[in-house]
């Protein structure tokens, strides 16, 4: 899978090497070139900037956040090369206005002396990280941050998706139409967390949609922009004659971005979808927010302002597209018996089905079929062939590792997060809509004594792949207290009966 469409920042992150006066500043630089020499030669794609300022003081601080700054980069990594000056090496990264991680060297062979070139950065790291709370400043340190080059070379590679994330918060803009459905109270959305994040809001009616929409009826694009999506769907386009009306809302949406994402460069959606969608526009929007999802745009189902969040920063620490399901239903006990019992690791507690409509991008699904949506089929127009529920793409999700992840504001405007990953299995779903089998270890109880007990909502982004560390990392680095995983079996909840 990959995104066609620039959504979130290309990270360039500066190396600046710092020193404490009382020790060789040619140490701190030597192993900052080391470090980076690793870098190019492990990941020639990364791009680094190695600052040429050895920082001793607040004023070579100064030199050095003017070199970064107009180097052009937006994640800046602190190498404590021996102890290090920790006012100027904290004031850095209080000045620095972008994504910061703090490192430091281990002790070189030394051939059995260890006199003149011993850095005693270990301790300097703890000097470090007690000014950077003691300032209140945000700094990534890895798990374990006294580290050779080549250790810190895979450290700093590690925290290009966590910077991406980060950066990409503070330049993000979500905008919605139209106020959740009735009965969905599990998707509010406290506003003051969304800024605190960095993240800008913009808020309209569906009214301000249709009329976009509307302005859009024959726009020229039309024609070019059908035809690439009967190419993308192929033996799959069952509902041919609802894609002219599908192109205009997704080139409303595209021209809606461009138009109103004001000083942000990136953009997501939480869209309304349901009920007076269909009956007022002609169609149901699940292709299109799938195809938005593929170029990189997120768009969360039923105005879903956390979930389109949880959406991006999902795609920025994958790099990759993402989607939004239900947490939906049990697998059947007959499907458990004859796909999986035996055949995978996991109990049926374990699994469950993942589902949206229609609203899965093409990349992530095997032979997907344009088709209808049967839930509004059902209360809309149910004794006629399916017309303004035309528009989903239904088919199994790819087998395959996932994160199943949701980054949440409660109701008292608490942030919380969970992240759990598994995989969605290679078995036949035997259903209709954008679905898939996952497999969570300990699923049941994460169920109950996270989802239920904390009182998330039935909606969680995917993150192709296992993203539990990246993901874990980013709620620190955002101040978000209360994070969550799958527990083993072991492992109990603070909620859960010891007695049972």
């Amino acid at each position: 899978m990959s995104k066609n469409f620039k959504n979130t920042p290309d990270i360039k992150v500066a190396i600046a090497a710092v020193s404490r006066d009382c020790f060789p500043k040619s140490l701190s630089q030597s192993r900052r070139e080391a470090v980076v020499g690793q870098i190019r030669s492990k990941y020639p794609d990364d791009v680094i900037y190695e600052c040429p300022t050895v920082i001793e003081n607040e004023l070579d601080m100064r030199q050095a956040l003017t070199q970064i700054n107009e180097a052009g980069c937006n994640a800046l990594v602190v190498y404590l090369g021996n102890f290090g000056p920790e006012s100027s090496e904290t004031l850095l990264a209080k000045y620095f206005d972008g994504a910061v991680m703090f490192i430091a060297a281990a002790e070189d062979d030394c051939g059995g002396a260890l006199i003149d070139n011993r850095g005693d950065a270990y301790c300097g790291m703890l000097n470090a990280s007690y000014n950077l709370k003691l300032r209140g400043v945000k700094a990534y340190i890895p798990e374990y941050p006294v580290a050779t080059a080549s250790q810190a070379a895979e450290e700093i590679h590690g925290f290009i998706p966590i910077a991406r994330a980060i950066v990409g918060l503070r330049n993000l803009k979500i905008i919605t139409f139209g106020p959740r459905p009735q009965d969905f109270l599990a998707c509010n959305a406290p506003i003051a967390r969304l800024y605190d994040l960095g993240v800008e809001i913009e808020e309209n009616s569906e009214l301000d949609l249709y009329a976009a929409f509307n302005e859009h009826e024959n726009d020229e694009r039309i024609g070019a922009v059908v035809q690439e999506m009967e190419l993308e769907l192929g033996n799959g386009n069952r509902m041919a004659g609802i894609l002219p009306k599908l192109v205009q809302y997704e080139l409303t949406l595209l021209d809606w971005a461009q138009e109103h994402k004001g000083e942000r460069s990136f953009v997501a959606f939480a869209n309304k979808c349901w009920p007076s969608f269909q009956t007022q526009f002609g169609f149901v929007p699940c292709y299109v927010n799938g195809r938005l999802g593929a170029k990189g745009i997120p768009v969360a189902c039923e105005v879903d302002i956390y979930g389109a969040l949880s959406e991006y920063i999902g795609e920025c620490v994958s790099d990759d597209v993402v989607t939004l399901l239900d947490i939906n239903n049990t697998v059947p006990g007959d499907i458990y018996r004859e796909e999986i019992e035996g055949k995978f690791n996991y109990t049926q507690r374990d699994t469950f089905m993942g589902f949206h409509c229609g609203n899965g991008s093409h990349c992530i699904m095997q032979s997907p079929e344009m088709k209808f949506q049967r839930i509004m089929h059902r209360s809309l127009e149910p004794d006629r062939e399916p017309d303004i529920s035309r528009g989903t793409l239904e088919g199994d999700i790819k087998p395959g590792e996932i994160t199943f992840f949701r980054l949440q504001s409660t109701a008292d405007a608490e942030l919380k997060a969970y992240a759990a990953q598994g995989e969605i299995l290679p078995v036949a779903t035997r259903s209709f809509g954008t679905i898939g089998i996952f497999a969570i270890k300990e699923m049941g109880r994460f169920y109950r004594y996270v989802l239920i007990e904390k009182g998330y909502p039935h909606h969680g982004s995917v993150v192709f792949g296992h993203y539990g560390k990246e993901l874990f990392e980013v709620l620190k680095y955002l101040d978000v207290a209360d994070r969550e995983y799958n527990h083993s079996a072991g492992a109990m909840y603070r909620e859960e009966n010891p007695y049972k």
